[in-house]
């Protein structure tokens, strides 16, 4: 017997048998021991291959998606996990097996706080709901690991002709998709009652995050060391340089990953190919960074290392006047004669690493003006520029209290005092 359990071939026509066993309606116990007892533990890529075989043998894709959770809890403790590749820090099954952790945390604590329902008090019901609320929308953010999964790891393995798996694990984020959205309308219904909530429990919210804890198995157990296997270094350079293009799940990652030997020295900064500018932490198309820079609350004025004039922001509300005839032109002389000798030193001080920043304030017109000086500097030290911020603090200044109610200020009543 001992000959068969070390042989692939029986042990995958085995596995096969067993997950029929379950789609013709046998127990998941009944199966789980079976396997237990003639297999013991089944190689991660054998079960893949399994399930690919049985979609070609014309077992439904659905079938198999509806099996998919059955036969998950069959094989949870029993999948061979030795062979399993070190994974870098940093490296793109890192981040993923780092969100796992965190999805986790915030699966069991809905868990939990939803186990506690029973012993909420109508007072302080509504204040549940909100925490639920906050947790189901932290919840939401696994969309974002399931579409790096979807749009960039994926497609590595369908080109190496893993075609089921990826199809069957799509399938089930987006069940998981849909329930998680139905939580959330649930717990925003207006007027929701403790009853309400009681009644979807166990047909709604348990079972979603139950299918959220076990898509986590399912990628530590099969997907994850599949992938290690059959993507190569390249492929995984790839995925990681468009990882920022979808985000991170709950996770922030530590570590930047670069793989040796490779000679692609891009970084994550450039136009994208839909001509989005790429930054470390973002993108954004040129429409969208010039209304962010012109309504952020305050001016701007860049001067880069040769000391030109490059760039300014344009504000509703200037605190200084400034038109694009000052481009390109030295900022030196953009300045009054008495004050020349000010910047000059500030330039100075700057590019010698003297100093990185230099706050003024005065009081000009009735307002509390703010202006500052700031260094910019690249990655390695190289001074690349200096940036001038200016800012009207009267009414920060002014501020009292607190403000937590939602209130919207008119503009047109503040320019009219």
């Amino acid at each position: 017997m001992s000959e068969l359990i070390n042989n692939s071939k029986y042990r995958k026509e085995r596995l096969k048998e067993l997950i029929l066993k379950l789609h013709e309606g046998e127990s998941a116990e009944a199966v789980k021991k079976e396997l237990v007892e003639t297999l013991k533990n089944i190689p991660y890529g054998e079960v893949v291959e399994v399930e690919q075989e049985l979609m070609q043998e014309g077992l439904p894709e659905e079938e198999v998606l509806k099996l998919c959770d059955v036969h998950g809890s069959v094989l949870e403790g029993n999948v061979d996990l030795s062979g399993v590749k070190d994974i870098p820090d940093g490296h793109p099954v890192d981040v993923f097996k780092n969100e796992n952790i965190e999805l986790k945390k915030v699966a069991e604590k809905a868990k939990t706080l939803l186990k506690a329902l029973s012993a909420v008090d109508d007072s302080e019901f509504q204040q549940f709901i909100f925490g639920l609320q906050g947790v189901f929308n932290q919840l939401m953010d696994v969309d974002k690991h399931y579409l790096r999964k979807e749009y960039l790891v994926f497609p590595h393995l369908e080109k190496n002709e893993i075609t089921g798996p990826p199809k069957v694990m799509w399938g089930k984020h987006d069940e998981i998709r849909e329930q998680l959205k139905g939580c959330i309308e649930v717990l925003n219904t207006k007027d929701i009652t403790k009853t309400d909530l009681v009644d979807s429990l166990d047909l709604l919210f348990f079972p979603t995050l139950q299918a959220v804890i076990d898509m986590v198995q399912k990628e530590e157990e099969i997907l994850f060391p599949m992938s290690m296997d059959v993507l190569t270094t390249e492929d995984w350079w790839s995925i990681h340089k468009q990882t920022l293009e979808f985000g991170f799940c709950l996770y922030d990652p530590q570590v930047e990953w670069k793989p040796e030997g490779l000679t692609d020295e891009k970084d994550d900064t450039g136009i994208t190919s839909d001509g989005s500018i790429q930054l470390p932490s973002g993108s954004f198309s040129a429409k969208e960074i010039m209304a962010i820079l012109n309504t952020v609350p305050f001016d701007m004025t860049f001067v880069d290392k040769n000391d030109k004039v490059k760039y300014f922001t344009q504000g509703k509300e200037r605190i200084f006047v400034r038109n694009r005839s000052i481009i390109n032109r030295d900022v030196r002389l953009c300045h009054p004669p008495g004050s020349t000798h000010i910047v000059e030193k500030i330039l100075e001080d700057f590019k010698s690493g003297k100093a990185s920043h230099v706050p003024f304030w005065i009081q000009m017109k009735g307002k509390f003006i703010k202006i500052e000086y700031f260094a910019l500097r690249g990655e390695d030290g190289e001074y690349l520029g200096t940036l001038e911020v200016s800012q009207d603090l009267s009414e920060n200044r002014a501020l009292e209290g607190e403000r937590r109610i939602l209130e919207y200020t008119d503009d047109k009543e503040k320019d009219n005092g």
